[in-house]
C-alpha cells in the first residue's frame, strides 16, 4: 500500500495558491497591539503579500497541492 502525505492544517489555514503557482499571505503584525503602529504602517500592512521564493518550496510541500 502507498501511503499518501497528509496536507498540514496550520500551513493550509494561511496560505492560498495562485493560479500560477505562487504562495499568497496575510502580512505579519497586523493581528494585535496595533496601538503603537503607525497609520502608514498599518495601511500598508492591509491586503495579501507573495511569500518569498525562497519559502516556496518548503510550504508547497506542506499543502500537498492543495490551494484552499
Amino acid at each position: 500500500m502507498s501511503h499518501k502525505m497528509k496536507t498540514h492544517k496550520a500551513t493550509k489555514k494561511r496560505f492560498r495558491l495562485t493560479a500560477t503557482g505562487k504562495l499568497k499571505h496575510r502580512a505579519s503584525g497586523t493581528s494585535h497591539r496595533n496601538v503603537r503602529v503607525s497609520q502608514k504602517r498599518k495601511r500598508n500592512l492591509r491586503g495579501t503579500r507573495l511569500l518569498a521564493e525562497c519559502m516556496v518550496k518548503s510550504v508547497t510541500k506542506a499543502l500537498n497541492k492543495y490551494s484552499y
